[in-house]
């Protein structure tokens, strides 16, 4: 198995994108363990192979030295850290105090900086990796979550920077997701018909599975990537159609022309033809 052997450890990987990315890993043949605050419901699993489970608050720096700490004791190595942990309600920047988003901030970027620092000693060894898993909401306004917004696009250049100051030993990318069909979809996108109507707004018809966001990360902690640091690869589905193809009058599809029809064009003259041979 391609990870077979190799140490990942995947941060809110308890549900959601996070659980989809540890399946993943399991399935390439990795060790991983997951960590967030509270443990999952059941454990998370793939083929007979379980994540471990590690509970750690992401905004001690202390807790998570330690953390890595005992990963590494445990395991004698660590080849990959998945920042994914992170998330935000939905809350306008006029109805919070400064220090609510700035908790926002603090999850999203201050966190996945502080695990990397944490983490760097024993990728270093190993010459791993770091995948951050960011968002299109880093890339374009973000109405309702700009502090969301705001933290994700500075993930993105905190990957780049480290992707140069720790090259040549530990490689670093990002994953730039778009829209991902988990088990709080419904509380961003409504019932069955909203989530598939939001579904058919994505070039490829679908909102993403965790599993695809999992098969990109395997492929980024991989040897198949051992030349890719730096890199934000958009998986995004193709993006989102531009809302002024829909409001423009011009270059509309248009019901065929019949005098541009071909067919008909040669129907029309079949019965002058006959006309002649008579």
């Amino acid at each position: 198995m391609e990870l077979n052997g190799r140490v990942v450890v995947v941060t809110g990987g308890t549900r959601g994108v996070g659980a989809g990315i540890a399946r993943s890993f399991l399935a390439a043949g990795a060790e991983v363990v997951v960590c967030a605050r509270r443990p999952p419901e059941e454990p998370v699993a793939v083929e007979g192979r379980s994540a471990s489970f590690a509970a750690v608050d992401l905004r001690n720096p202390a807790a998570v030295h330690d953390f890595f700490g005992s990963v590494a004791a445990r395991h004698g190595r660590l080849d990959c850290l998945v920042n994914n942990a992170g998330g935000t309600p939905y809350r306008l920047l006029g109805e919070g105090e400064a220090e609510r988003h700035a908790r926002v901030v603090e999850l999203n970027l201050i966190a996945p900086m502080t695990a990397s620092v944490a983490a760097y000693p024993w990728l270093r060894e190993t010459r791993g990796s770091i995948v951050m898993i960011g968002s299109v909401s880093g890339t374009r306004p973000s109405p309702g979550t700009a502090a969301y917004g705001a933290a994700k696009a500075g993930l993105e250049n905190l990957a780049r920077s480290m992707a140069v100051e720790w090259a040549p030993e530990v490689r670093v990318n990002s994953l730039v997701l778009g829209m991902v069909r988990t088990e709080l979809s419904h509380l961003h996108y409504g019932d069955e018909s909203g989530i598939a109507a939001v579904g058919a707004t994505v070039p490829l018809g679908r909102l993403a599975e965790p599993s695809d966001v999992g098969e990109a990360a395997v492929f980024l902690a991989s040897g198949r990537a051992a030349y890719v640091s730096g890199a934000s690869l958009l998986v995004h589905g193709g993006g989102e159609r531009p809302a002024f193809l829909d409001a423009a009058t011009a270059n509309k599809p248009t019901e065929p022309n019949k005098s541009n029809d071909p067919n008909k064009s040669n129907e029309s003259k079949k019965p002058n033809e006959s006309k002649k041979e008579s």
